[in-house]
């Protein structure tokens, strides 16, 4: 048992490493590239908005609504357009033919990234405490393993209608349901689903171990709800797992291996085309901090949550999404 546990901590840091590294490449940036950060994000914010990506990753909860209330709180909200230190302005977008005025780096464009750039903290998480998965589905596509192509085939199945849809509404949902008042109306939403999937499940055992990929491509469709800040990934592909017929761990497992293909799409495009503008702002030592944190966070979460659904089910982020929306509408609007 000791020895297992100091493999998944080597595996851990290992994957830290190159999720670190990955993360710092894929944003286009070096040490060198940005020795001083146009913008203070201090180690405690980093570590804040770590712990809040990890804890809320893979929970019922939505991480982006909590990472949206979580930059509010600790001020990384202004639309104040930045300049760097020799006076000169920063740019999320330079100016071009397809944007002639372009468009000047800010704060929140610069913590909104960093939001989604942390997610590779939750993905090694995942690649880690799954690791027989991963490697099952990689033999699958050599051939090797039928069960892991099975998996490989449910998986993509899963993905391709959120990257459909993603692509498409991605700058709308940004622009539009980014805010504290969406968020409240997801959660509350969300909660009333999941009292009402337990109900449901009472008078509906679960009847397969394995999923057809015509489930699986509902549970893709389910998943694009989840773009809706607030209303949580990880619950819609849940309760997708659940109206398929798993029982809740095979549910919750077939969700984060999901999660792990969705996440990766989404931080590696996000870094692709605003990396470098936020290691711009916050430097690159306070990302790879905050790596860090999701992903230590993230891998105890997973495994506490799998134990959890199975002896007692959804009910109680049901009960915690109704007390998260009561206390923002209080905060924020009265």
């Amino acid at each position: 048992m000791k020895s297992r546990g100091v493999r998944i901590l080597f595996r851990l840091v290992f994957a830290l490493v190159v999720a670190s590294a990955t993360c710092v490449h894929a944003a286009g940036a070096s040490p060198k590239a940005s020795p001083t950060p146009a913008a203070e994000l201090s180690i405690i914010d980093a570590i804040t908005l770590g712990l809040v990506e990890g804890v809320t990753e893979f929970l019922p909860v939505s991480s982006t609504g909590h990472l949206i209330i979580a930059s509010r709180f600790l001020g990384l909200e202004s639309e104040q357009p930045l300049v760097g230190h020799d006076g000169a302005p920063l740019w999320y977008r330079k100016p071009s033919p397809k944007h002639p005025a372009g468009e000047r780096l800010t704060l929140k464009l610069a913590a909104d990234t960093y939001t989604v750039v942390i997610q590779f903290g939750a993905i090694a998480a995942v690649a880690v405490l799954y690791w027989s998965q991963m490697l099952s589905m990689v033999r699958g596509l050599l051939g090797q393993d039928p069960a892991g192509r099975r998996l490989l085939v449910n998986l993509v199945l899963a993905f391709v209608p959120t990257a459909a849809v993603g692509l498409l509404a991605h700058d709308w949902i940004s622009a539009h349901l980014f805010g504290v008042g969406p968020v409240i109306v997801a959660q509350v939403v969300g909660a009333a689903l999941m009292l009402w999937v337990e109900q449901w499940r009472r008078g509906h055992p679960p009847r397969t171990e394995e999923l057809t990929p015509r489930s699986a491509a509902t549970i893709g469709a389910l998943q694009c709800v989840a773009m809706w800040p607030g209303t949580s990934r990880s619950m819609m592909t849940i309760v997708g797992g659940y109206f398929s017929g798993l029982d809740s761990r095979r549910a919750a497992e077939f969700s984060f291996l999901l999660g792990f293909v969705t996440l990766s799409a989404a931080t590696i495009l996000k870094s692709y085309k605003s990396g470098a503008a936020m290691i711009a702002v916050f430097g690159w030592p306070h990302v790879l901090l905050g790596c860090v944190v999701a992903a230590i966070t993230a891998a105890i979460c997973v495994r506490w949550l799998v134990g959890w659904l199975t002896r007692h089910g959804l009910t109680l982020f049901a009960y915690y999404r109704l007390a998260t929306a009561a206390v923002l509408a209080v905060v924020f609007y009265l």
